[in-house]
């Protein structure tokens, strides 16, 4: 294990310093000197002889000296650090080889749970003994979950489990975001972003539900990443007068969600509201009075849907 370690240090050290260590000799002008990592000692050689290949050899074996995996932090900490995206390529490699963690496609979970941290993550430590999935608290609200990919089971069902089965055990009420699935264990701090970026956009939407894909807010993502100058520009390139006096009206933007969120089926949105066929189709004509979209029509409502994500992500 050590050499492979001591190989991803000195590509490290190449990346950032430029300055190329073999562990073997190549056969040509060289400087061979001694490393010594985690009480083993390694020959080791550098292009190039003299007082400068001499001093530079001495840098690359105090950083390799200094490179002690006794010192990583612990455990909770370690992987934290990875899902927060602070560790690189060398870093989350001991994590893998000191906890044993398998390199496969995994994808991440961020839970916000509004109550009782500790017991909330136990209890999904408990749900997830017989995997390999790991579970770490993230701050005194959040926590995450990283899962390694299983075929019998998709994300979102085990993400309404979990949340189903925190209510049911302890009445704790949670928010479930889940990112995309990565290729290995080093790709998950972009999940566990994605992840947390599906929960956040869900509270800006204020979308219903309580497990969300970011592949549903990759729209939202991309308009938010965009200058707030452009934003407004298409805002305006719009063109609807009557958007604001819609979008400040709660009842009936609460009205349009609902309708866009069921398929724009007027049965089932009048159903869900406990509202009168009658009233639902006044509120649904009001809006096309006041924005000139008839958001009854697959190609309106995409077009009102885009003017909220920008509206809500302006104010």
């Amino acid at each position: 294990m050590n050499d492979t370690e001591l190989g991803l240090i000195l590509k490290d050290i190449y990346e950032k310093t430029g300055t190329q260590v073999r562990l073997a000799p190549s056969g040509g002008e060289e400087t061979q000197f001694v490393l010594d990592y985690c009480g083993e000692k390694y020959p080791a050689f550098l292009d190039g002889r003299g007082e400068q290949a001499e001093q530079t050899a001495k840098l690359v074996g105090y950083l390799v000296g200094n490179s002690d995996p006794h010192l990583l932090p612990d455990r909770n900490s370690y992987l934290k650090n990875i899902l927060l995206g602070e560790g690189n390529k060398r870093y989350i490699y001991r994590f893998m080889t000191k906890y044993n963690i398998q390199d496969a496609p995994c994808y991440a979970l961020e839970l916000i749970v509004d109550k009782r941290l500790p017991e909330a993550i136990a209890h999904i430590e408990s749900c997830l003994s017989e995997t390999g999935d790991l579970v770490v608290g993230m701050d005194d609200h959040r926590l995450a979950v990283v899962v390694f990919s299983d075929e019998s089971q998709l994300p979102v069902e085990l993400a309404g489990f979990l949340a189903q089965s925190l209510y049911e055990e302890l009445g704790v009420k949670t928010n479930v975001g889940i990112g995309c699935e990565g290729k290995s264990f080093a790709e998950i701090a972009e999940s566990y972003s994605q992840a947390a970026t599906a929960v956040r956009m869900s509270g800006l939407l204020k979308s219903k539900g309580e497990v969300h894909t970011y592949r549903e807010y990759l729209l939202i993502k991309m308009l938010e990443d965009l200058p707030e100058s452009k934003l407004k520009e298409y805002m305006e390139q719009f063109r609807i007068t009557g958007a604001k006096e819609v979008f400040s009206d709660e009842e009936m933007i609460g009205t349009a969600e609902e309708f866009l969120e069921n398929s724009l089926n007027l049965s089932e949105t009048s159903r869900n509201l406990f509202m009168h066929r009658n009233t639902l189709m006044y509120r649904l004509d009001k809006i096309e009075r006041l924005t000139g979209l008839n958001i009854r029509k697959f190609s309106d409502a995409v077009t009102f849907r885009v003017i909220t994500i920008l509206y809500k992500l302006l104010q």
